[in-house]
Parts: structure tokens; C-alpha cells; sequence
């Protein structure tokens, strides 16, 4: 059963905030299309998914950075709701960060510091 959230009450539960920046992924090990990250933040992203995820389901996604390195970060979905009209996707997802290499963190960090700045 899929589980919705209030945006509202979702980012006041945040520990990190989010911010729109030039981030793409994709399910890693997967040759699928890349989709641009909704937000992101130090703690999780929002990605829009042609899949429907079930709570809690832990799962591997190669994040793209501007600068062209990537990093497989484990995650999991922390809620997913189905979006009306499915455009500009069926589902939007919010995914949770359980892991991330060091160096991968360091990439995120500054990028997000440096989008964070130009918002």
C-alpha cells in the first residue's frame, strides 16, 4: 500500500533542507534513462519514478553531478504518490539516504552549497 505525505508536513520533518539542483539519476546497475532530481538535499531527494515503490523498499541510484562524475548513493522511499495526469511522470517519490560514499558526499555537499547560493 503506498503511503502520501503533506509536502508541508514532510519538510518541517526534514533535517536537511532541500533545493532544486543540477542533479540527474537513475536506478544504478541499470542502463534506464536519466531523470532530473525534483530537489535534493543532504538527507534524501524527490525523483519522479515510472514506478510505483513500496515504503521502505531499499535500492541502489547512480547520481549524475554537473561536473559530469556520478556516485551510487543506497536509498529508501520514504513515501510515494501517484501524480495526476501522470505527467511529467506516473509517480513522485521521496527517497531517503542510507549511504553515501565519502568523496560522493563531499560532490553533493558542494554542489548543494553552491546551488543553495545562486537560489
Amino acid at each position: 500500500m503506498d503511503e502520501t505525505a503533506n509536502d508541508t508536513s514532510a519538510a518541517e520533518r526534514r533535517e536537511f533542507p532541500r533545493i532544486q539542483a543540477p542533479i540527474y539519476c537513475r536506478p544504478a546497475h541499470r542502463r534506464l534513462r536519466r531523470r532530473k532530481v525534483v530537489d535534493v538535499g543532504l538527507g534524501g531527494m524527490r525523483v519522479y519514478s515510472d514506478e510505483p515503490f513500496a515504503i521502505g523498499a531499499r535500492f541502489e541510484v547512480e547520481l549524475f553531478m554537473s561536473d559530469g562524475d556520478s556516485v551510487n548513493c543506497l536509498t529508501e522511499v520514504m513515501w510515494t504518490k501517484p501524480i495526476s495526469g501522470g505527467e511529467p511522470a506516473p509517480f513522485d517519490v521521496g527517497l531517503k539516504f542510507l549511504h553515501v560514499p565519502e568523496a560522493g558526499f563531499a560532490k553533493l555537499t558542494a554542489l548543494l552549497e553552491l546551488s543553495g547560493d545562486s537560489a
